[in-house]
């Protein structure tokens, strides 16, 4: 049984299960999954705890079959809590695994914690077993365009709310710019805002003075920003990236590895493939797998060799190599790149796509 996170409350209302697996990447909604699943099961009357800790290859399963078979004398029930920070059990513990869920007892109420899990892994008899027997919560990250609402419903619940209108949406977008890939660090500028000023309306001033830029950007994310063509946000990233210490050779890999990868499925559209088996075949999933599917008609040939081309002489550049129509400096050259891979995706864009191309020139030109 598949719950979302967001109905996880609603669902322990009703009473707690024997089983739970949460599983995610997301780690302020995993931590408030487990939380609200080990006050359940306190009031359920599970006043024991034991954690168990899937280390490595070493681990003992037959303990953890053993708790789960022994009696505690001082409670009536208890939780046993089983965590695989590495997502992979191995052999023996996906039979453990298996076993442990083909002897659950009404009087044990187990908590499996996993991070996020490839489709190989959801795929597993372990999993699959997790998965039958009883409750699975996946946490995803909060999209970037989901952001401001969810700021909005986390002030609502400590009864705060943004100004109406367009200054509110001013207000939210400020916000999630502020602690954008950092969800732990939204909560915690939340929980500031709820400290410093009474239930009732905020201004755009009091959220400004009172949200630190706590940010935290992703390599991987600032290809998805690119191939979206959202050329303010990218900028923003890659200044950020660069303020957080993050290797030049890194975000240049990461942009190369797109601009390959667009090559490899247009070519593969153009020899006849369907679009869809093209992108299965260069691995192009999730998020990806949506930008790709608007950016691959968009290509030609010259903007595609173009951009090959651009790449190889970054490639130098974040090595310590010069090039006499290139910045010296490797971040420089990196925003050149970025800035000409969103103007490919622009150029050829429709009409109602035609202002980001010129934002991107004019920011070429700057």
């Amino acid at each position: 049984m598949q719950v979302r996170a967001d109905q996880l409350a609603q669902h322990l209302a009703k009473g707690v299960r024997s089983l739970y697996t949460v599983w995610g990447d997301e780690p302020l909604l995993a931590q408030e999954a487990g939380d609200a699943i080990r006050a359940a099961a306190r009031a359920a009357g599970c006043t024991e705890r034991q954690v168990h800790t899937v280390s490595g290859a070493h681990f003992d399963w037959s303990s953890l079959l053993g708790a789960s078979q022994a009696m505690s004398l001082f409670a009536e029930r208890q939780l046993i809590e089983i965590r695989i920070p590495g997502g992979k059990p191995g052999k023996d513990g996906s039979e453990a695994l298996q076993r442990y869920c083909d002897q659950l007892s009404d009087d044990i109420v187990t908590l499996v914690q996993l991070p996020r899990l490839d489709r190989t892994q959801q795929n597993s008899a372990w999993f699959g077993a997790l998965d039958a027997s009883g409750v699975t919560v996946r946490v995803d990250p909060v999209e970037r365009k989901a952001l401001p609402q969810w700021i909005a419903q986390r002030l609502s619940q400590q009864g705060q709310r943004v100004q109406a209108g367009e200054e509110g949406q001013r207000t939210l977008a400020f916000f999630a710019d502020r602690v954008e890939g950092n969800l732990l660090a939204a909560h915690q500028e939340i929980q500031k805002l709820g400290l410093l000023y009474p239930a009732g309306e905020l201004s755009f001033e009091q959220t400004e003075a009172a949200v630190l830029n706590v940010a935290r950007y992703d390599v991987f994310k600032l290809g998805e920003a690119v191939l979206a063509g959202q050329v303010a946000r990218a900028l923003r990233m890659l200044e950020g990236l660069q303020a957080e210490g993050e290797a030049a050779v890194l975000v240049h890999w990461t942009l190369a590895e797109d601009i390959r990868a667009l090559k490899r499925v247009r070519d593969a559209v153009q020899g006849g493939k369907p679009l869809p088996m093209a992108l299965r075949e260069n691995r192009v999933w999730g998020v990806k797998e949506r930008l790709f599917e608007r950016a691959v008609p968009l290509l030609t040939d010259n903007g595609i060799a173009a951009l090959l081309e651009a790449a190889q002489v970054c490639d130098g550049l974040v090595k310590g190599l010069r090039h006499p129509d290139w910045p010296l400096d490797a971040w420089e050259a990196l925003r050149r790149l970025v800035l000409m891979l969103i103007e490919q995706l622009s150029s050829s864009a429709p009409a109602g796509a035609k202002s980001r191309s010129v934002t991107t020139r004019l920011a070429l030109r700057a």
